[in-house]
């Protein structure tokens, strides 16, 4: 794929019918290598690398939860802000079932069920963020508030340092 070339992705589409703004950028996907690889290959912080975690509660309840790339998620807060009694990430397989995306390539944008999206609060202090556009090695940059224009989102204090 020519690197001027953007996928139309189920994201690319959500973006776009939202009119939100992005700069697509493309990196050589790593399994596993997460954002650490991305913010390195494209020489972006990667505080400003957000990850989209496919999650769900003991009721097989399923969530999003939009996460610094160099931080976790407390499972612990973020339950007890849900007022629920456990949150644990979901295999690469429901996770699938549940966006539409393959793992690695999971977007918040334009997925296969609309899940209630929860995004970490300092987030919202950052200029630009780079999330996933539904592709394998394919980010989108934009700006908080498009986020929080392109999605409905709950604000959250739930983040950890790794």
């Amino acid at each position: 794929m020519n690197k001027l070339e953007i996928p139309v992705t189920a994201a690319v589409r959500h973006l776009r019918q939202k009119k939100i703004n992005f700069v697509p950028h493309f990196y050589n996907y790593e399994e596993h290598g997460g954002t650490k690889v991305a913010s390195i290959a494209l020489k972006i912080p990667e505080h400003n690398t957000i990850k989209t975690i496919v999650m769900e509660t003991e009721t097989n309840r399923p969530l999003i939860a939009l996460m610094h790339g160099d931080c976790e998620v407390s499972t612990k807060n973020l339950a007890r802000t849900l007022g629920v009694k456990h949150v644990e990430p979901c295999d690469e397989r429901t996770a699938e079932k549940h966006t539409g995306y393959i793992f690695g390539g999971t977007s918040p944008f334009g997925t296969r069920k609309q899940l209630p999206v929860y995004v970490e609060n300092t987030i919202f202090n950052l200029e630009n963020i780079y999330i996933n556009g539904g592709k394998r090695g394919f980010l989108v940059e934009i700006t908080p508030i498009d986020l929080e224009n392109a999605l409905p989102i709950t604000k959250v204090d739930v983040g950890i340092i790794s």
